[in-house]
């Protein structure tokens, strides 16, 4: 089954999407549109024109396991999502993603604009291939 992997952010939206077997996840890039509405009718063209089977959103809980205000952003944004695709959507703990990426780049000296240009990809990534691996066990 082909995963699309949504990273979801204010400014931009990583990208992924799992080969059809459902091992691997590649980055395929951010959308960068201008509110939340748009960017979740952006997401569900990419789902649609990539084949997508499923949509895999990373959900941002707290450390703790708790819940907060970005949940809710996250939230609103897959109802959104929603609206706009009948595909299934997982809510997926995404804790760690964002700074294991920040880590991956800052070993590959990634610095500056690229950096900034990447990262939501490069979560995104990490969070759908986290995804696979839960799904295989």
């Amino acid at each position: 089954m082909r995963y699309l992997g949504v990273d979801y952010g204010d400014v931009r939206t990583g990208l992924a999407l799992s080969d059809p077997s459902g091992l691997l996840a590649s980055g395929i890039g951010y959308v960068k549109e201008s509110g939340m509405r748009h960017t979740a009718v952006k997401v569900a063209e990419e789902a649609r024109a990539r084949g997508a089977e499923g949509i895999v959103v990373g959900y941002p809980k707290n450390m703790d396991g708790s819940e907060g205000p970005r949940t809710e952003v996250v939230r609103a944004f897959v109802a959104l999502l929603k609206e706009e695709t009948d595909l299934p959507i997982t809510l997926f703990d995404e804790r760690l993603s964002t700074m294991e990426a920040h880590r991956f780049l800052s070993m590959t000296d990634t610095r500056g604009k690229k950096r900034k240009q990447v990262v939501d990809t490069l979560s995104a990534q990490i969070i759908l291939q986290d995804f696979l691996d839960r799904q295989k066990r």
